[in-house]
Parts: structure tokens; sequence; C-alpha cells
């Protein structure tokens, strides 16, 4: 639909529009990738974006254009499904489409042909997916909502990059999406949104949305602010216009006087000026109900049957189209029908749309007529635009809309429908999927004979609000779900399916205790659970309690599950309870030997599994692979991380896909595979916001900062803030993910340089001194830190007691990775000693076991640490060898952090240069060392900034480095 309405006075916004357009254009780094319009209703926000459209369009960008609609919220993707209306078949020739995109470009189907789905879907000639394509890849599964995400931000690059066949275009080079009322977005395009925010499709991609501030959700209004405090967002806020445009613009025949109250009317807003202009109302003489009164004032001339017909288009919003608007407002024939098409679009009521539709003029007329619509006939009009259609096989979710808001009771067809969009709806938009459950139980009769199928509706709505973050609200609901099922009858399992994912659910929301204690009720609840209830109870227990209890206090619960599994003939149960006991002895620090064979038998249980086996029990495979990972097996942690996702992905839970791709991504590096690994944090941390478990999302963001410390170069202040929020989610929790963000957060600081705040955090961590809350397997790795801070402090004393106890926990535990660590702890004490050509023995010690192991980072970093420590012990040859030899691992695996220290400690110095600079040239570099920029020196010195860079040159010229990091140490080794 095209906005007929003028554009007056929004030239400062369209500058600032075209100027981002320019930079996408021409991928400057700096542009934004999202710009958010916001303001009231009828402010112009609709009008802006049309024009930002056709300057788009006229530089040569695919443009696709969607539009939310006010009665449709829980219809899923159906924002950017009408956005990919626009999109040309010809675009995706040649190539099939991702099918996890599927339901974003056709909707969620109803059956097994995707051309009935979508706006208008089965109403008229509507174009398809390729005859190639097959959304759902056949009998697979339907895929799960993130990798909607994913295939989603794949696509816009793909398109952005010359693709072309964006409406209006000729196939340019970029993309712009514009989304307008984003306020009334459903939530699974709402999820969407917030991935393409903070990771943006990789090329020229520009999303422009446009939305009501006042009606925008909290969690919507949330994710658009962190992309305007990162600078992904650039936010527009359209007040009210000023008098002067308003009345010369919008109305410049009008005597000054009466335009003068208008203006006073309408606030400044547009469409309020417009729309009292269009009827020449004047300051007394405007409704008492503003604007509404005044859009119903434009619906009383009409007919009986053409008012009907507006309503008709009201109800069905993008499924107006005239077959279905003809059933719907009971119009016999079609040419009747016509004429009142043909009187309301005469009267700029309706205009005409894509594909044969019809729409309101504006979305604030829509709410009016569809307020305003008697109740009971409003109620019948959606009854028969559900009847249409389905008739036209319309997708389920379409539907759903229409039967919900034609209840009037239950309604057995009705629930069959609505249930059917649910389970269509479980992976791909659990929201929508919980909301449908929610209507039917509301209208399921509160008898006898629907008391089971009562309890299993609540039952699968909890699984759905747990799905889309909902966690607490999963949780109260399985409590009263418990409540209602006392055990002693028969329940098939479902009173232990409840309390299983209660404290699942408890679990995710951090309160172990909580869980622990709510499993422990249960089993020994009288009459005792059936077996096969026991053993999930008791691999939930498992799950739960390491978090808040030692291993050796649930070691008898785990052995008791896994003979119960053993006794059921139940190979998944079985190796799931080996899996927990293999990562809670591991945990524990127990010898290695122990751990390994632990590992090695739940490893053979694992893989002797098939996946449909494992379909439903993927948990293990989490738990082996952080085991493997424990005991330095990184390619078996891999290859275990691999499978579990590709199961997770396909079946879920969706809480354990986080896990996994942690779990590789630590894997990645330390193995110096940096890239990979930050793109597997990525990958993780969308899904765990999208989760809602604080206690996940700060595992996972801790894990991000992590990866962040050696991919950043030295100094970089990012993985100290990411680690700072980890630790804000733990909150005052001591949990051991709690304790690792802690862990992670000393040495985020400590590569920032503050030694104090790293000892703090780390003593954080280990609730003390005694360092009793650390994970005994890591130790040796945590004490590291402690040492080097105690260094750095002039604490030699403190120093070597940590070194001392990193080397004895190093020696009991039997693992390569922390035998290495206890001997990088040596060599900082012995060079603090001034031990140099020891504490290069040690660190060259330290590579070759790390090497051994496969841990090719702390190899680089061991070689990095050594070279600058040989050369000052006089083994000039010796520590050229480990600094090349280290550097080029380092740059391989695409660690700045150790490029960079290598770079600014290199094993043999240039010439002692800085004697050789003039007094200017010293002050200068010393301010550099500060980390002053070329303006702020010229303010210190009242110089120039010319004169400055010019002093700098030849600085640099003088002393043979290249960028003022180098410089700055350069300085700093001379210094007296």
């Amino acid at each position: 639909m095209v906005d007929r309405a003028p554009l007056v006075g929004r030239g400062a916004e369209l500058d600032r529009l075209d100027a981002v357009i320019g930079a996408v254009i021409g991928a400057a780094g700096e542009a934004p990738g999202v710009v958010d319009l916001t303001g009231p209703a009828g402010m112009g926000k609709s009008r802006l974006l049309t024009e930002v459209c056709r300057r788009a369009r006229a530089r040569g960008l695919t443009v696709l254009r969607g539009r939310a609609t006010e009665y449709e919220r829980h219809i899923p993707f159906s924002l950017f499904t009408d956005a990919f209306a626009d999109l040309d078949p010809e675009a995706t020739t040649g190539r099939a489409p991702d099918p996890a995109v599927a339901p974003v470009l056709y909707g969620i189907p109803s059956g097994p042909d995707p051309t009935t789905t979508g706006p208008g879907a089965g109403t008229g000639p509507a174009p398809g997916p390729p005859s190639h394509a097959e959304p759902y890849g056949g009998a697979e599964a339907p895929v799960d909502r993130f990798a909607v995400h994913r295939a989603t931000a794949r696509l816009l690059a793909a398109l952005a990059q010359g693709s072309g066949g964006g409406s209006g275009t000729g196939g340019g080079h970029g993309l712009l999406v514009a989304l307008d009322d984003l306020h009334w977005a459903d939530p699974a395009s709402l999820e969407l949104l917030d991935h393409l925010v903070r990771h943006p499709p990789r090329g020229p991609v520009l999303l422009v949305v446009a939305r009501r501030d006042r009606q925008t959700s909290a969690s919507l209004a949330a994710a658009l602010t962190r992309g305007v405090d990162t600078g992904a967002v650039l936010r527009l806020d359209l007040g009210p216009l000023a008098e002067r445009t308003c009345v010369e613009q919008l109305a410049p025949g009008l005597p000054p006087a009466r335009a003068g109250r208008l203006y006073a009317a309408s606030g400044g807003n547009p469409l309020y000026f417009l729309t009292l202009l269009q009827g020449q109302a004047a300051g007394p003489a405007v409704p008492a109900g503003g604007l509404t009164a005044l859009l119903l004032d434009e619906l009383t001339p009409l007919t009986a049957a053409q008012r009907r017909t507006a309503e008709a288009v009201a109800v069905l919003g993008d499924q107006a189209t005239a077959p279905v608007l003809a059933r719907t407002a009971e119009v016999a024939g079609r040419a009747l029908l016509d004429a009142h098409l043909a009187a309301l679009a005469g009267r700029d009521l309706l205009r005409p749309g894509p594909g044969g539709s019809w729409s309101l003029r504006h979305p604030v007329l829509r709410t009016v007529v569809y307020e305003n619509t008697e109740p009971r006939r409003r109620t019948g009009m959606h009854r028969r635009a559900a009847a249409a259609l389905a008739a036209a096989g319309a997708a389920a979710a379409v539907r759903a809309h229409h039967v919900e808001r034609a209840l009037t009771g239950w309604d057995p067809r009705a629930a069959a429908a609505l249930l059917e969009a649910a389970e269509q709806a479980q992976t791909t938009a659990p929201a929508s999927c919980a909301h449908w459950l929610g209507v039917v139980l509301e209208i399921l009769p509160d008898t006898p004979e629907q008391l089971t199928r009562r309890r299993g509706l609540l039952l699968r709505r909890a699984r759905a609000l747990g799905a889309c973050g909902e966690l607490r609200a999963s949780r109260d609901l399985l409590v009263s779900l418990i409540s209602q099922v006392d055990g002693a009858g028969r329940d098939d399992g479902l009173r232990a399916s409840a309390v299983t994912l209660c404290a699942s659910m408890e679990r995710h929301l951090g309160r172990y205790g909580e869980a622990v204690a709510l499993l422990r009720r249960e089993l020994a609840r009288r009459p005792a659970p059936r077996p096969a209830d026991a053993l999930a109870l008791g691999l939930e227990l498992g799950s739960c309690a390491p978090h808040v209890l030692s291993y050796p206090e649930v070691r008898e619960d785990v052995l008791r599950t896994y003979g119960l599994a053993l006794r059921l003939r139940n190979e998944p149960a079985a190796a799931g309870a080996l899996t927990t006991a293999a990562l809670g002895e591991t945990y524990g620090g127990a010898a290695a030997a122990k751990a390994r064979r632990l590992a090695d038998r739940a490893a053979a249980r694992v893989d002797a599994l098939a996946d449909r086996e494992l379909a439903d029990l993927s948990e293990p495979l989490a738990r082996l692979a952080w085991t493997e990972f424990y005991l330095d097996r990184y390619p078996e942690a891999e290859r275990h991380a691999d499978r579990g996702l590709a199961l997770a992905r396909r079946v879920g839970p969706p809480h354990l896909l986080p896990h996994l791709l942690v779990c590789k991504s630590v894997v990645s590096m330390n193995t110096c595979r940096l890239e990979s690994a930050l793109e597997l944090s990525e990958e993780a941390e969308n899904i765990a916001r999208g989760i809602g478990s604080d206690e996940l999302l700060g595992l996972v963001l801790g894990n991000r900062a992590q990866v962040l410390i050696p991919s950043l170069p030295p100094g970089d202040t990012a993985p100290l803030a990411l680690a700072e929020e980890a630790v804000a989610l733990s909150g005052i929790r001591s949990s051991w993910w709690a304790s690792l963000g802690w862990c992670v957060l000393g040495y985020a600081a400590l590569y920032c340089g503050d030694h104090q705040r790293a000892r703090a955090a780390m003593l954080r961590a280990g609730r003390g001194p005694e360092l009793t809350g650390l994970q005994p397997s890591l130790r040796p790795l945590f004490l590291e830190a402690l040492v080097n801070a105690a260094v750095a402090a002039g604490d030699l004393a403190e120093a070597e007691s940590w070194a001392a106890r990193a080397a004895e926990d190093a020696l009991r535990l039997d693992l390569p990775s922390q035998h290495a660590s206890a001997l990088r702890s040596e060599a900082v004490l012995r060079a603090a000693r001034g031990e140099p050509s020891r504490a290069a023995d040690l660190y060259v010690r330290a590579a070759a076991v790390s090497a051994g192991a496969g841990a090719t980072l702390w190899e680089a970093q061991a070689l990095v640490m050594a070279a600058p420590l040989a050369a000052r012990a006089g083994g000039s040859r010796r520590a050229s060898a480990l600094w090349h030899r280290g550097r080029r691992l380092a740059e391989a695996g695409g660690s700045r952090l150790l490029t960079g220290l290598a770079d600014l400690f290199p094993p043999v110095p240039a010439r002692p240069p800085l004697p050789h600079l003039t007094p200017r040239e010293r002050e200068i570099a010393a301010l550099v060392t500060e980390g002053l920029t070329t303006p702020a020196i010229a303010a210190r010195l009242y110089l120039s900034p010319r004169t400055v860079d010019t002093h700098l040159s030849h600085i640099f010229r003088k002393t043979g480095v290249t960028t003022r990091a180098a410089l700055a140490a350069l300085t700093a080794r001379n210094a007296p």
C-alpha cells in the first residue's frame, strides 16, 4: 500500500537516514545496522518509512517492507513473512533456500503444500516457494527457532550481495528491510529481530523499524536500547510538527485563525490535523472523543452494507481478499462486493494492497472500526472468516486467530484447530504455542470427563512456556498441576513428568536447592513412584545436584539410578546416569585414572546408542563432552558435542544447545581456533537470551568473555565488561556456574591491568582464601591468576603460597593442562625473583606439556612469555626461535592478545633509542604511554594536532617501531 499523505517537516530525519543508507552502501564500519523510528500514533512514522524505501530503491537497494497488525499478534513470523512477500521469486532462482528459513518465508504450513501459507493464503494465486524447496525437509522434524534466526540472517546477507529481486528494484547492491508497527509484532518476529540487532547480517543490510514507544513491550524496548548503547541502533524520535510547518504545508489555503485552531486541537500530530482538516472542524467543534470520534464521523454516511464490508476488512486484516471478504461480510455476489469496495475506496477509507487484498487507510482507522463493530456481529465475522480460510487451505496459525476471536464457549472443532496451530508452532514459535494452549484450557469444560485432557494440556503448556523463556510462569503452572495429582491413582506418569519438568525450571532459575528438595521428596513418596518414573526423577536429580552439592553427597543417588536403568534395560538412561557419574567425579578432582575409566565407560555406552535412542535423552552427550574437555580429550569432547548439537537442534530441549555450544567453544579456544570459538559463543548467547535463564545466560556470557580475552588486543576492556554482566546475572548465588563467572572476571581484570580486582574476583569465586568454591579439577588454572595478581602487587610470599598449592593440586590431578598451568605459575614467580633462565625453562616445559595435550593456545602463550626471558638470560638465538614459533601459532589461531604481546616484547629489542629523541619527542612518547590520543596530547602541550603527528612520525622513524602500543612498551622499558 502506498501512503498518499504528504511528508511534512522531517528533513533532518531524512538527512540522517540518507547518511545511514550511504554508509551501508559504502560498507562504512561505523554505520548502524538498525534505525529505530519512534513516536505516537499518527506522527508520520509510516510516511517517513515510505519515503526511506523510495529513496533506497532509487539508490539501487533491494527493499522489503512488512507491517505488523494489531489483532494478529500470535501468527508466528507474520511481520517478516509480510516483508518477504515483496521478494521477487527470481531472487532465489538457481539455489535452494535453507529449509530453516521456510517458516519466515512462507509461514508455518498447515499441510505439505507451503504455497497455502502466509497472508491471503488460498484466497487467490499466491507465489509459493520454488518447486525444489521442501521447507521442512520431508519427514524430518521441524527446525528449531534458533536455526530459523541464523538462516534468516544468512538469507538477508545473500540478498544484500547483489541478488536483487526486492519490490521495485532491478537487483541492486544492498538491502533495506522496513518493518512497520513493530509494537504489534508477534513474539517469534520479535525474537528474530532481537537476533538481527545483536548479530547483524554480514553485508550491506539495513533494518528500519517503526513503532509506538508507549505501546512497545519492555523486552523489545530493552533489546533496541541495548543496540543504541552499542551503536548498532540509531534511534530517531518523531515529535510534533512545528505549527508553521504543519499549517503551511498541510493547509496552505486555510485562513490563519482557523488553521491555528486546527493545529492547537491536533497538538502537531499530522494524522489528527489532516483528519480535522478533512472534516473542516475547528477548535470548539472538535468532537469530545478526539481522533476516534473524528474517524467514526467518516463512517456515518455509509450504508449498512458498506459499513459491514469495512468492518469485515478490519476483521480480516491481511487476509481481506475478495473471496474471503464476500463470505465474511455476507455479501451476495461479486458485483455487489465490488460496488461496496469502490464506494469505500472513493471515500479513501479503503486502499488496495498486493495480491488483490484490501486494507483500511491507516492502522488507527482499523482499530476504530474494529473496536466499534457490534460484538456479536464481529464474532460472527471471525467465525465465517475462519471457515472461509479453512476452505481455502490457509495455515492453521492464520485460522487460529479467527477461531480464537469467534469463541463463545466450548467448541470441540475450534479446540482442534487451536491445538493444530499449537502443535505446528511448538518448535519455531513456542510463545504462540503456549498462547493457543492457554485459550483451549480456558474454554475446556471443568468436568471429570475432561480432567485427564486438561492435565495433559497443562503439562504441554508448561513445556511451551519454558521453551520461550517464561520460566517462572512454567514453574508456577507446574506447581499447580502437581498439587492436583496426588500420585496415588493411575496418572500414566504425568505427576512424575510434571515434577521432573518443574525441577528443570527451578534449575534454570538458579534455584538448585529447591530443585533437589522437590526431587528427593518425590522419590521418597509413598506409594513409591513407578520404576520408570523413579528413573526420570533420578536422572534429573543427577543434573541438579552438582550445582549445590558436592558429588560424594549424591554419588549413592546416581549409582542407584544407574542400577535401576540396568534393571529396566533402559540403555539411554544407563548412559545418562553413567555420564553424570563421570562428570561428577571429574569435576570433583578424582584421580585422573578413575575419572578416565568412568569417562571411557560412559563414552562406550553413549557411542553404542543410535540417535533415535538418545532423542529423548540428549543431555548425556553434553555431560560427556564436558567430562572429556576437563580430561584434556579435546577431539573426543568435540565429537560428542557435535553429535549432541545435531540431536538438540532437531528434537531439543533448547536449553541443551548453549551447553553444547559453550563446550565446543572452549575446546576451540584451547586448541587456538578463536574465530570458530567466537562464532560458537555468539550462537550460544543468542539462544540463551531466548531461554530466559539468568543462570544459563551468565554461563554463556562468561564463556564469551573468556574467548574474547585471547581474541582481542592487549588491554581491550570488552571481555571485562562482558564478565561483569555475567557475574551480575548470577547475583549473590555461589553455584558452580556463578563461580566460573567470577573466575573469568578475575582473568579479564588481570589482562586489563587491574591485579587487585583480579585477586578479589578469584577469592569471591573460591568463597575465601581456602578456595573451596573453585572447581577442583581446574583449580591450578585459577590459582595461576592469583599468582600473577600477587606478583603484580609485589607480594612474592603470597605468590609463592598460591604457586605451591597449584603444584600440589596439579600433581594430584595428573592432567596435562593443569600441570602446564602450575609450571607457568612457577615461571611467573621465578621471573619476579630475577631468575630469567629458570623462568624461561619452566615456560618451555609448560609449552611442551600443552602441545602434548593439543592445547595450542596455552603452548603459544608459554612460548611468547618464554622468549623475552630467554633473551634476558643471554640466549638470543633460543629467544628468537621461541618468539617466532609462539607468534606463528598465535597468529594462525587468531590470538591478537598473544601476537600483540609478542610485538610489545620482542626477544631482542632494537638499540636503546630513547636517548636519541629530542626533549619534546620524549615528552610526547611519555604521553603516548599514558594512553593519550593525538588531540589530547595537542591540548596538553598547547600544540596543533598536525604538529603532534609530525613529532610522532619522527619518533617512529628514530625508534624503529610502527605502532603506539609498541612505542608505549618501548618507553616503559626505558623508563628510569
